[in-house]
C-alpha cells in the first residue's frame, strides 16, 4: 500500500504536474517538466542527459522525431508516463497502441509496456483495420525469404516487433480471415460464401506482392481445392491489375502445376516478371 502511494504521488505530482522538476524535455513541440532520476530508467534519455550540456539549475534535452513518424504525440506521452507509473498501461487502446509501441521501443527499458502495446496491436488486426496494417507492413523492407532486412526504414524503430507484426498480419490473411468468412466450408455451396469470397478478394487485392505470393502458396491457406485456390488467385490478380499492381511495370501471373506440385509444396504458384519494353526499329 505504501509503495502504491509513492508511485501515485510520483505520477501525479511528478509527471502530470511537474513539481520540483530538474529536467526540461522538448519533443513534438511539447515541453515536459520532468525528473532526471526517473528519466534515467530509459537508456535513450539517460544518454541524452549525460551528453547534453547543463546550464543553470535545470537540464534541457531535445528529442527530434522528424524521421520517426510512427512515434505519435499520444504514444510518446504514454511511454513517458510509464517511466513514473505502470498506470500508463491503462491508457493503451487499439487505436494508439502502435504509437505507444514505437515510443516504448525508442525510449528503451520498457518491456512490459511494449508487450502490452504489441498485444493490443495484434488484437486490433481485423477486417476493418487490415488495409491500414497492409500499408504498415508494406513499409517494412524484407528479403526474399520473408525475413526483415537490416536496412533502415520508417518502421525500424520497432526492432523485432516489426517481424512479429508482419507475421501476425500474414496469419490473419492466411488462417484467421478465411475461417471467419467460412470460405472453406462454402465450397460445396458457392452461393453461401459469395459475400465472404468477395471480401477475401478485396483484401488480397491490396496485399503487397511478396506477402500475396506467400499467402496464396501457403499450405495453411485452406480455401478449398487447388483448383479453387488457383481460381481465387487468378481473380485477385485481375483486380490487382487495376489497383496495387497498376503502373509497376511488372506482370503478375498464377499457374497450377500438374500433379499437385512438388511433395509438401503448393500446386499453385504466383510469379511476377518485369515487362519488356518494346524495341523500336529506326530506319536510316
Amino acid at each position: 500500500m505504501h509503495n502504491e502511494e509513492i508511485v501515485h504521488h510520483l505520477y501525479h505530482a511528478g509527471f502530470q504536474t511537474g513539481n520540483y522538476a530538474d529536467t526540461i524535455l522538448h519533443v513534438h513541440q511539447n515541453t515536459y517538466r520532468l525528473h532526471a532520476i526517473v528519466l534515467s530508467r530509459s537508456p535513450l534519455l539517460a544518454h541524452l542527459m549525460s551528453t547534453s550540456p547543463q546550464s543553470g539549475a535545470q537540464r534541457v534535452i531535445y528529442i527530434q522525431l522528424e524521421h520517426e513518424p510512427e512515434v505519435t504525440q499520444e504514444g510518446f506521452a504514454i511511454a513517458l508516463g510509464y517511466l513514473y507509473s505502470s498506470v500508463s498501461l491503462s491508457l493503451i487502446r487499439p487505436d494508439n497502441a502502435r504509437g505507444v509501441l514505437a515510443a516504448g521501443c525508442l525510449l528503451g527499458g520498457m518491456d512490459e509496456l511494449c508487450g502490452y502495446a504489441y498485444d493490443a496491436c495484434r488484437q486490433s488486426i481485423n477486417v476493418e483495420t487490415i488495409n491500414e496494417w497492409l500499408e504498415f507492413i508494406d513499409t517494412i523492407p524484407s528479403s526474399p525469404d520473408g525475413s526483415i532486412t537490416p536496412e533502415l526504414s520508417l518502421t525500424s524503430v520497432f526492432g523485432h516487433f516489426a517481424q512479429r507484426l508482419r507475421d501476425d498480419v500474414f496469419h490473419f490473411l492466411v488462417v484467421t480471415l478465411p475461417n471467419a468468412l467460412e470460405i472453406n466450408s462454402s465450397e460445396s455451396d458457392p452461393s453461401q460464401g459469395h459475400t465472404g469470397r468477395d471480401t477475401l478478394l478485396r483484401v488480397f487485392s491490396l496485399v503487397p506482392f511478396d506477402m500475396f505470393k506467400s499467402a496464396v502458396e501457403s499450405r495453411a491457406f485452406e480455401i478449398g481445392s487447388d483448383q479453387t485456390r488457383f481460381k481465387f488467385a487468378k481473380d485477385v490478380i485481375e483486380m490487382r491489375k487495376k489497383g496495387i499492381a497498376r503502373g509497376h511495370g511488372a506482370e503478375e501471373t498464377v499457374v497450377l502445376a500438374f500433379g499437385g506440385g512438388h511433395p509438401g509444396g503448393s500446386a499453385v504458384h504466383v510469379t511476377r516478371k518485369i515487362r519488356k519494353r518494346p524495341l523500336w526499329k529506326v530506319n536510316s
